[in-house]
């Protein structure tokens, strides 16, 4: 074993060490108690609001630190807004990494879980315990500018990927933080929006993708800025009692958001823990409230024990604040972050397969467009600057020399005199605002003058979430969805445009061809203006959103209402080939809780060697309530050299049958007949299998 490998292994097997938390629910709350008992009431009081804008309150004397918080969306966010710089050691540098969408769209737990790995081991060097993230709000609607924080519209796809971040952070021992709780899909007025979403949508389509991420083990839950139909989420006690700790189980501790509640005493009775920042004036401090006689000592105990049962499961206390040894993994993080951006950057079309281009053909190659000497990133909270950045030019040009040239305005002589036109387009999306469903217009009419000028464009689009591409898309030679890529992203994308990489992304997400099809089409307050950013959140009057769309989200809409997607979920192109074979079951009926089992064979019939995800639906044929057309509910990825085949198997309980049902309010399914598909996009559905579920009379679900 070589020193590389060895200092790569002994660093696993240090950072394995602090996996997950170090004792069980029972024990942390025994212990916490304890600890309660020791302290006043004021410094109780002081511990329920946030400290130093990014900070849980210690106290020193009582042998209890200060927790340091920090987001770390698309790496960590290294802080220079602290109000007391000396309060934590700063990073000196953090890996940009891809943003979650563009891992969504590797379909891949494993890299989610590398992924959040690495993060999860930069904040412990860099001392926060607790990483502000993942969020997984529901991909609503395209014009949300926090989408490309989240993991796509679809909630299994969701969970799935949830799962494994939440396993990979926590085995660092840095404490993952789901944001955020609950129906926060638009950045519109977000502090005063209240989200109107049935029962049924909030468990089918809203709550999957948080009780994967309890169920993983998470330690933390921010509640979100909006109201749930009709109270604020962070002092609501059906969100956080009824939902997050009863239905999900979830024994740890919830925050609010910075600054989005506005009663204090409905905060301290409403299963919260944590007020974040600690700024808000309320008109009234806790001290207050309790010699009023509105609160009690035990309202407040009952309000901190879950923040220091965390803390004391999590050996925040007494374990040292750094980890500098972890320094040395950042090599190792650059390496994940590449793979991620090669398996998550999405081909969606490559006409008379112009890609990949050989570097050793020698042609004119123009490079126009933006993000060409900028590394595009969501900005926001999850602003992550990065390091070892290489621009776009660069990296093409290292591949093909100086046969690729950059002119920001090119005339149309000069397009007629390039081989190839590269353009590179996108977004800059960031939280508080929404941003349209289309590229600002001057550079709409910069897609449109190129696209109409050569034939052979290479269309780049680096963004968040989904633009209006109607007017262009079938006048590109080929088009790349390349989300934001991180610091290696654009070599990534030039490994994929040479063929170095063959492209394995899938959207997680169905990109409409107009915004008037979105499922959420009409959510704004009439007159609205969306793309100023509001100042006065404070002064606006509450505005309701509808979910009229209920539970058909995303391709749940599109099928269901018999709408053409620009581009379906799932889809991705690659430069080789596949054939699935007819599926089997095990079974054709299902009497009483056995599971079914699928098997398929992937073949690639290509000449290539590249990585295909296999996708399976379900469809109950003649439901007695409305149910989507079709429900993703398994995938896997899998890479084959050109000739291999592989047998694929999933396996199925009832539960992947069930809907919610509002009356017994509890998960229900329904004897009959039911459809089993299986392709590689949500569109491509290449085989369907029937079988029967019998009707059995014992409950699945108690």
């Amino acid at each position: 074993m070589n020193k590389l490998a060895l200092t790569a292994l002994l660093l696993f097997n240090l950072v394995g060490l602090y996996a997950q938390r170090e004792m069980n629910v029972k024990e942390a709350y025994e212990e916490a108690n304890k600890l309660l008992q020791t302290l006043t009431f004021e410094e109780k009081a002081s511990m329920v609001r946030g400290y130093n804008s990014f900070f849980l309150k210690g106290i020193e004397r009582k042998g209890i630190p200060p927790i340091y918080l920090s987001d770390a969306t698309q790496g960590v966010n290294i802080r220079t807004n602290l109000p007391d710089p000396n309060m934590v050691k700063q990073l000196e540098k953090s890996t940009a990494f891809p943003a979650p969408i563009l891992l969504a769209s590797t379909f891949s737990p494993e890299l989610s879980y590398q992924y959040a790995k690495a993060v999860g081991e930069e904040c412990r060097a860099g001392g926060i315990e607790i990483l502000l993230g993942p969020g997984l709000n529901i991909y609503r609607q395209s014009q949300c500018s926090r989408n490309f924080e989240y993991f796509g519209e679809d909630p299994y796809l969701v969970a799935r990927m949830v799962e494994e971040y939440v396993k990979g952070m926590q085995s660092t021992g840095t404490a993952a933080c789901l944001k955020h709780f609950l129906g926060n899909n638009t950045e519109f007025y977000r502090k005063r929006s209240n989200s109107i979403i049935s029962e049924r949508a909030i468990n089918e389509i809203y709550l999957p993708g948080f009780k994967a991420g309890v169920d993983a083990g998470a330690m933390c839950v921010m509640t979100s800025y909006n109201q749930l139909n009709g109270d604020w989420v962070g002092q609501n006690p059906y969100a956080i009692k009824e939902l997050l700790r009863k239905q999900l189980g979830f024994s740890w501790l919830v925050m609010s958001d910075w600054n989005s509640v506005w009663d204090l005493e409905k905060v301290v009775k409403s299963g919260q823990n944590v007020e974040m920042p600690g700024s808000y004036d309320f008109g009234t401090s806790i001290v207050e409230l309790f010699n009023q006689g509105k609160i009690t000592e035990k309202d407040l105990d009952n309000m901190l024990l879950p923040t220091l049962a965390t803390c004391i499961a999590m050996n925040f206390y007494k374990r040292p604040k750094y980890e500098p040894s972890l320094l040395s993994t950042f090599p190792m993080h650059e390496k994940i972050a590449r793979r991620v951006a090669e398996e998550g950057i999405v081909l969606l079309e490559n006409r008379d397969n112009i890609l990949p281009l050989d570097p050793a053909v020698n042609r004119k190659i123009l490079l126009t467009g933006k993000f060409v000497s900028e590394i595009p990133r969501g900005y926001g909270a999850a602003e992550v600057i990065g390091y070892n950045n290489v621009r776009l030019v660069d990296a093409l040009q290292k591949e093909f020399g100086r046969t690729v040239y950059y002119i920001e305005h090119p005339t149309v002589a000069e397009l007629q005199e390039a081989d190839i036109v590269i353009l590179s387009m996108g977004t800059r999306d960031r939280e508080a605002v929404e941003r349209p469903f289309t590229l600002p217009d001057e550079e709409e009419g910069f897609m449109r003058y190129i696209t109409s000028n050569h034939k052979n464009v290479i269309a780049v689009i680096n963004s968040g979430s989904a633009i209006n591409m109607s007017a262009w898309n079938d006048k590109v030679a080929a088009l790349i969805y390349g989300w934001y890529g991180g610091q290696s992203g654009f070599e990534a994308l030039t490994d994929i445009i040479t063929g170095k990489v063959n492209p394995s992304g899938k959207l997680p997400i169905s990109i409409e061809k107009d915004f008037k099809d979105s499922p959420a089409w009409g959510y704004l307050p009439k007159g609205a203006s969306l793309y100023n950013e509001c100042k006065n959140e404070f002064m606006i009057k509450v505005y309701d959103i509808h979910y009229n769309e209920d539970i058909l989200v995303g391709y749940r809409w599109y099928d269901t209402q018999k709408i053409e997607p620009l581009y379906p979920f799932g889809h991705g192109l690659s430069y080789t080939t596949f054939s699935l074979t007819k599926p089997e079951l095990t079974v054709k009926k299902i009497t009483g809780s056995q599971p079914i089992k699928c098997t398929v064979v992937l073949t690639n019939t290509g000449e290539r060697k590249g990585s295909e995800v296999v996708q399976l639906y379900v469809r109950e044929d003649n439901p007695t309530l409305l149910r989507p057309v079709k429900e993703l509910k398994r995938f896997d990825k899998i890479a084959l050299s050109p000739g291999e085949k592989r047998i694929v198997e999933f396996e199925l309980t009832k539960q992947d049958f069930a809907f919610w049902d509002e009356q017994s309010h509890g998960w229900k399914v329904n004897p009959g007949r039911y459809t089993i598909m299986l392709g590689t996009s949500s569109k491509a559905i290449e085989h369907s299998l029937s079988f029967v579920i019998e009707k059995y009379s014992k409950n699945i679900f108690r």
